[in-house]
């Protein structure tokens, strides 16, 4: 590719500006400044460049559209598809973008051979992102939009009026006995409605510019999602989250069929800087294990921890999910307890993203047993083998005063090359009472549990986790040592 500088090529463009795009070999998020002229769509570095930082040739089956549900506050997005690659880009005024978009599918028509309306208008480039001077069509434009946006809050003000009078309806239903309160609240409601509802009870996610916030919307827009018809017939994406009882870290999971999820994952890891080293054992695991679900997971705390990863929520041998970990004396001693005990398989395997070293893989294992305390006296043992301390008194006697129908015990361990970092005991559908105790002995905040689990429409959660994370591995943003974290199934997304 030959260079080209801005002053060589700006004074005939057809639009040019600044913009936000998606970087090349760590797709970041960076600002960059375009030009478009002719077939080709340049972006620089600064308005005086001398060099491009990079080029996207426009083809007859080029693509450009707006993508309004990515939109956030002052972030217009559209995206630019080649053969090659999708594009993704923003502007921060909606109509920047439309006129990007307009010309460059006029560009792209241009390579068709099919004649432009817009060829026939004069266009003034400029620093702006490229707006022209056409004031009266702008004009037109803002009093039909004002027309419409009226229009909207007039619709707006009936469907308020209409939904108070059903709300209205529906609690005197339910003060009468007619109406079940769950099924009258949780009508229509949708799997996005419960993952918003669940975040309005996260007092650090509510910040707009945080950046932990932004970390969690970029997560969230690589999910397939049927309301965007990226789930076919049939299938589901499963919604997962975790939180310590003090709502202070929170673990977000999504999982679905690799043909519909595996794309965008790694499309996920490529925006958020993870290391190509990384992508490609993700890959090399994938061909191994060949699971027909597949999901990525992150991490976030009140302090500013992120991190992100994959998993593979499938049954498969122990030994092949030891395949994912780094080699090392950690690795050897789950090989050695779980041959003690006769521990074959798990149920998941996962692995960090994070861009340094030393990465961490988890493995969930059902411990064997006839009973709880059969489980529990091999869960344990495991805290004796890996070296970590063992679980405080009060948590074991809520542990085993647990009333469970059926034994269930699961033990999660993650290893890395530096050593064991985490360990836990994950007991099936704690009781309210047992939630409560839980929450008493951690520091936990009950009622604020409460509220959010309400919103995930979940009385109680799937798991009680009694976990110990070594010291070294909170990095300054999580809690090391003892915890107490509760494990919610959110729902599925489907297209039935």
């Amino acid at each position: 590719m030959s260079k080209v500088s801005v002053s060589s090529i700006k004074g005939g463009a057809d639009l040019d500006g600044w913009m936000t795009k998606q970087g090349g070999s760590i797709k970041t998020w960076k600002k960059r400044y375009f030009i478009l002229k002719g077939d080709t769509l340049y972006y620089f570095k600064s308005e005086k460049a001398t060099e491009q930082a990079g080029s996207i040739v426009l083809e007859t089956t080029s693509t450009c559209n707006p993508e309004s549900g990515k939109n956030k506050k002052n972030k217009f997005h559209f995206s630019v598809g080649t053969t090659k690659r999708i594009y993704c880009i923003w502007s921060d005024n909606e109509n920047t973008m439309k006129e990007w978009v307009a010309k460059i599918n006029d560009a792209i028509n241009k390579k068709k051979g099919i004649s432009n309306d817009s060829d026939k208008k004069e266009v003034v480039s400029g620093g702006d992102g490229g707006n022209n001077n056409n004031n009266n069509m702008k004009k037109e434009e803002e009093e039909e939009d004002a027309d419409a946006d009226g229009d909207k809050d007039e619709d707006n003000k009936e469907e308020e009026e209409e939904e108070e009078e059903e709300e209205e309806e529906n609690n005197k239903k339910e003060e009468s006995g007619e109406v079940n309160p769950d099924v009258s609240k949780s009508k229509d409601i949708t799997i996005v409605d419960r993952i918003e509802k669940a975040k309005e009870g996260i007092k650090f996610l509510q910040d707009e510019d945080s950046k932990v916030l932004e970390f969690w919307h970029i997560w969230s827009e690589s999910i397939p999602q049927n309301s965007q018809n990226e789930i076919q017939q049939g299938m589901a994406v499963d919604y997962n989250i975790s939180t310590s009882s003090n709502m202070q870290k929170l673990t977000w999971r999504a999982a679905g069929p690799q043909s519909i999820y595996i794309q965008k994952m790694v499309d996920f890891f490529w925006n958020v800087g993870a290391p190509e080293s990384e992508i490609d054992r993700l890959n090399d695991v994938g061909a191994l294990m060949n699971p027909n679900s597949i999901g990525s997971w992150i991490d976030m705390s009140v302090k500013g921890g992120m991190d992100g990863g994959w998993y593979f929520p499938v049954e498969i041998p122990l030994k092949m999910a030891i395949e994912a970990s780094d080699p090392g004396d950690a690795c050897k001693k789950v090989v050695e307890w779980s041959e003690k005990h006769n521990v074959q398989n798990c149920f998941s395997v996962g692995r960090d993203m994070g861009a340094a070293p030393p990465r961490q893989t988890e493995i969930r294992v059902l411990l064997p047993g006839e009973s709880l305390q059969q489980q529990l006296d091999i869960g344990l043992d495991a805290f004796e083998v890996f070296e970590f301390p063992p679980l405080p008194e009060n948590a074991i006697n809520i542990l085993q005063d647990s009333s469970l129908t059926n034994p269930g015990l699961c033990l999660s361990v993650i290893t890395s090359s530096e050593g064991f970092v985490r360990l836990g005991l994950l007991t099936p559908n704690p009781s309210s009472e047992v939630v409560q105790k839980c929450c008493a002995i951690s520091g936990g905040n009950s009622e604020q549990l409460e509220f959010f689990s309400q919103h995930l429409t979940s009385t109680t959660p799937l798991f009680v986790e009694y976990q110990f994370l070594k010291e070294g591995f909170g990095y300054g943003v999580y809690k090391e040592g003892f915890d107490i974290v509760f494990h919610y199934n959110i729902g599925e997304d489907t297209n039935p």
